[in-house]
């Protein structure tokens, strides 16, 4: 294991810290706390297996659903019983889409079932759904080679996956611009680089200037197929049945529990994940486990007795999938009623799996990044302590945006094979980098929030 092989190697790098660095933050007191937390997190049953019942007991997450709701009341019902200072939900109103039963069969030049899920947001079809001819196109510019052969067609997006925030494009805008020169639906190549007959969903956009064309995705197996079918200029023809619905917005909450400081408890570092998920699998990577990770870090301090002079927040954001709403309103709220935003010293974002724990990357200034850096090294037992510049994530984006310091987690792991699809399940993850994950954001977040001086920004 990581941790034990490392653990001899512990003191000595933290006496080369400290008198390498001078004026070093890494005092005894808190290099002691440091590496209890890193042991307690790594041998505790207790954030792995609320993750696991969360998973099983409520299922997928999405927003509007009771499932959500469901949640967010048993995890504040257990933050309670945790001891944390304070635990409230903030009520959001977010997007309500229904996916309804839905089916994509290829009829020409063979019969097949085709693995679907249509895209957050999309439209149904009508009737016995939508029959017609495909034409498969690698890139946007590919469509408008041949955008005088689109009407009345369904597109197929046959875009390999090149990074995700390259190739996610034609999940966002694939539905426009197909219906921009009279497709009748909209197929993409799901964004992940591996399946194993694995579609991906998630959110999408339509132009309220450009007709609403149903939007889904089919598998990297189907959709190569597809296009070697195509190539060979075969007539290919699919029927498209999606029943989705969008039903008036819901109120659903992010959940926020308090770790108030002893010194400086108007300082607050905030630390979370989002709560919801897409309604496929049962979210326990994205984000279930980041939000598990953040809560059990916080609940290890109590535990064990460690209070740092600055309050440690916890948010569980709500609508992050589809809207990014609980993210605005908790920008909102901390702007203009509680008036903390020149308060907020860090923001911590864990929302790319709990896999093995690299460390995080860091945006802000470049003295902060230097402490960061220190911070660190305590983290060597389990070799998660490196320090990116650049990184956040979309929930703390607003405060970002405002210039609160944003970290995010940085993992080594499949994230993308699983994302948005019916395998993000927990068999998917390790305990151990689980706890891993839980030690790394722990000890950051203890130690900016028990630093002499503020972090600056």
């Amino acid at each position: 294991m990581k941790y034990l092989t490392s653990l001899l190697c512990f003191t000595f790098v933290l006496m080369i810290s400290n008198s390498a660095l001078g004026q070093s933050v890494l005092t005894a007191s808190i290099t002691e706390n440091a590496e209890n937390l890193i042991t307690n997190a790594t041998s505790s049953d207790t954030g792995w297996q609320r993750l696991t019942y969360m998973g099983d007991k409520f299922g997928p997450r999405l927003s509007g659903s009771e499932n959500l709701e469901n949640a967010i009341d048993w995890i504040a019902s257990e933050m309670k019983a945790d001891g944390f200072d304070k635990v409230w939900k903030q009520p959001v109103m977010v997007p309500h889409w229904v996916r309804g039963e839905e089916s994509a069969t290829l009829l020409s030049p063979r019969k097949k079932d085709l693995p679907m899920l249509s895209m957050g947001g999309s439209v149904a079809t009508t009737g016995d759904g939508i029959t017609a001819e495909v034409i498969v196109v690698k890139s946007f510019d590919g469509l408008e080679q041949v955008k005088d052969q689109v009407e009345g067609k369904i597109v197929l997006y046959n875009a390999a996956f090149t990074s995700y925030g390259q190739t996610v494009q034609y999940r966002m805008r694939g539905a426009i611009e197909a219906a921009r020169h009279g497709a009748v639906a909209s197929l993409i190549r799901s964004v992940g680089p591996f399946s194993m007959q694995t579609p991906h969903t998630g959110t999408m956009s339509y132009n309220e200037d450009i007709p609403k064309i149903p939007h889904a995705a089919i598998t990297l197996e189907d959709a190569t197929m597809i296009q070697r079918m195509y190539d060979r200029g075969e007539t290919i023809e699919v029927n498209l049945k999606l029943n989705a619905e969008t039903l008036p917005d819901a109120q659903s909450h992010n959940l926020i529990a308090e770790y108030r400081g002893s010194e400086h408890p108007e300082e607050i570092i905030v630390m979370g994940g989002h709560i919801d998920s897409w309604d496929v699998g049962t979210g326990m990577m994205d984000d279930g486990g980041g939000c598990v990770a953040a809560w059990e870090a916080v609940r290890l301090m109590k535990e064990l007795g460690i209070r740092p002079k600055r309050t440690i927040r916890i948010v569980l954001w709500t609508n992050e999938e589809n809207g990014l709403r609980g993210a605005e309103e908790y920008h909102r709220w901390v702007k203009e009623e509680e008036q903390s935003l020149e308060n907020h010293v860090l923001a911590i974002e864990s929302d790319g799996g709990v896999f093995d724990p690299v460390g995080f990357g860091f945006s802000g200034s470049e003295q902060a990044f230097e402490v960061l850096s220190e911070i660190g090294s305590l983290l060597e037992p389990i070799e998660s302590g490196d320090v990116r510049k650049g990184g956040g994530g979309a929930d703390i984006g607003p405060l970002m945006r405002d210039g609160v310091p944003g970290m995010g987690l940085i993992v080594d792991g499949n994230y993308f094979w699983y994302h948005h699809t019916p395998a993000d399940t927990i068999d998917k993850l390790s305990k151990e980098e689980f706890d891993q994950c839980v030690a790394t954001m722990a000890v950051f977040a203890y130690l900016v929030a028990d630093l002499e001086e503020t972090l600056p920004r």
